[in-house]
């Protein structure tokens, strides 16, 4: 009796331990390790995915392992998709416009001038894709599902020589813009090129080009684009950029449940980190530029209405008869987008 007693005494704290163990985060599942591959040094971009990186360490008691492999040490900025794709990385950082071409329907994201003015907006709509139909069939021909957006904020320019206080001052001007963007400030008479984000400090210093669009204001800082350029505009809104980290569907299938649970979890706190992270940068950014002598460019609205006129609704039309014409459904796309877009509040 006394052996049996003892028995029961030793499960009971046994499955004690077990609860316990659970409820402080360490979790009895296996060790699992997941490889990220982003490009460019930690910033404020990456801020939510080590966010995520963090929680599930706490979360799993150190058992779900994220490392993220910065610099383009594990695959180039443009072939992400593709590593995701052949299993050499469990998650990558993805942007459509760096190979239009692979996930096509993806690319509305890119257009200009869509409805997502604040980080907040831009979270709603890029989580509101996540769910449409095409664009999760078209990820899933790479063996990818999407996870998270960086939630980038809304693209400006910065750039060297004379400051384009104009709009006509953009015409015969060389501008980094990838995706719509680029084929808006085509519209504006500027001549786009499609480089990467590890490429625009050099090109621009080099003088391949004589502005960049990228995400305002702590892309700027993080590429040091800063220091070599003149002028920055602050109330464009060019848009943003279709960028995501994205995850393995095979990798997500065979993560333990709970795993699966913590990763949905952690989204939320990546996006509050967000938030505040980009809000953090322009008090600190801005004031920056300022004191290192850049001009400000800040157009009127009426130039702003000028620039939606020529160089937005016009990119619109043109990628939804692009799409279509290859068999896709632009228009349907392009009206879930702008709905979930006013839907936030854009």
């Amino acid at each position: 009796m006394r052996r049996r007693d003892g028995f029961v005494l030793i499960a009971g704290l046994t499955a004690l331990a077990a609860s316990a163990a659970i409820t402080s985060g360490a979790l009895a599942a296996e060790k699992v390790t997941w490889n990220i591959s982003i490009w460019g040094n930690p910033r404020a971009l990456t801020a939510g995915l080590e966010a995520v990186r963090d929680y599930a360490a706490e979360k799993s008691g150190g058992n779900l392992e994220i490392k993220i492999a910065y610099g383009e040490t594990l695959s180039p900025a443009k072939e992400n998709i593709d590593a995701v794709k052949i299993g050499v990385v469990e998650g990558a950082q993805f942007c459509s416009s760096y190979g239009p071409g692979k996930t096509p329907i993806w690319t509305v994201l890119d257009l200009p001038f869509l409805p997502t003015p604040n980080t907040a907006a831009t979270i709603a709509v890029h989580e509101a894709f996540y769910k449409n139909e095409s664009a999760l069939e078209e990820l899933a021909r790479w063996n990818a599902m999407p996870f998270m957006t960086p939630a980038s904020p809304r693209y400006e320019l910065m750039g060297v020589g004379p400051a384009p206080k104009e709009i006509s001052d953009w015409k015969g001007m060389r501008v980094r813009a990838v995706g719509g963007q680029g084929e808006a400030m085509r519209r504006l008479g500027a001549v786009p090129t499609n480089v990467t984000a590890p490429e625009i400090y050099t090109g621009l210093e080099r003088g391949m080009f004589e502005a960049a669009a990228f995400p305002f204001s702590y892309a700027f800082a993080s590429f040091k684009l800063d220091e070599i350029s003149k002028w920055y505009t602050i109330n464009m809104n060019l848009g943003v950029l279709g960028c995501h980290f994205i995850i393995g569907r095979a990798a997500w299938t065979d993560l333990p449940d709970e795993y699966r649970q913590i990763l949905t979890e952690a989204k939320a706190v990546a996006y509050e980190v967000h938030e505040k992270t980009f809000a953090d940068a322009d008090k600190e950014n801005i004031p920056a530029f300022d004191a290192r002598g850049l001009t400000r460019i800040t157009y009127t609205p009426e130039q702003v209405d000028h620039l939606h006129e020529v160089a937005g609704r016009p990119v619109w039309d043109a990628w939804v008869a692009d799409m279509e014409a290859k068999g896709l459904p632009g228009r349907a796309v392009l009206d879930y987008v702008i709905e979930a877009g006013r839907a936030a509040g854009g």
